[in-house]
């Protein structure tokens, strides 16, 4: 790779997207956009979050930015890089995003639990942002949180601060059962049943 321009010279219709600071950038209102020039581009997203073009780490986290505010998932759950002229195709081993950071405010039931990705991004956990547990490529055997960050896109707890979510977590009667979860938006997110988490 040669440099950050060889990366905007392979997507049409960049210059159509507002500027806006980096690496803090509202994502494009890519649902509104339905190019029909459509083909695939040697850009990936690894299980850790990070971004590469041809093989090639995409070091620029402006660069990365730009890309990340015009991701769409489509209903086949492919990934595509979208403009007003094109949409580009990418490969994503398993979410576009990393949550590397947790805050939590209130406590209980009244808490609300708070989620940074590795890209900056914070997000709630709510019904609007629901979290479900699967055992991803990153688990390693171990059932993890996912978390929709927007538009079908979702961040993956990293294993990192897995344990503060535990710490933060208790048990309650969900659907008849004892779990073991956390709260957060005045909604139980159940984790596992609780005699298999042990409590």
């Amino acid at each position: 790779m040669t440099g950050d321009m060889t990366e905007l010279r392979h997507i049409r219709g960049l210059d159509a997207i507002p500027a806006a600071d980096m690496p803090a950038r509202a994502p494009a209102p890519v649902d509104t956009w339905h190019p029909a020039r459509s083909a695939p581009i040697d850009i990936a997203i690894d299980i850790d979050g990070n971004w590469s073009h041809e093989g090639s780490a995409i070091r620029r986290a402006g660069l990365v930015a730009l890309f990340a505010s015009i991701l769409r998932r489509e209903p086949d759950g492919h990934y595509v890089l979208v403009t007003p002229a094109e949409k580009r195709a990418i490969q994503v081993a398993d979410v576009p995003f990393v949550a590397v950071d947790m805050q939590i405010d209130g406590n209980s039931a009244d808490q609300t639990v708070t989620l940074t990705t590795n890209l900056g991004e914070t997000v709630a956990i709510d019904d609007d942002h629901p979290m479900r547990f699967a055992e991803g490529p990153a688990a390693g055997g171990i059932a993890l949180p996912y978390v929709t960050v927007r538009g079908g896109l979702e961040a993956r707890l990293a294993r990192s601060v897995f344990p503060d979510m535990v710490e933060a977590g208790c048990v309650e009667v969900h659907d008849g059962d004892r779990w073991f979860g956390i709260w957060s938006s005045a909604r139980f997110w159940p984790m596992m049943r609780a005699d298999e988490a042990g409590v």
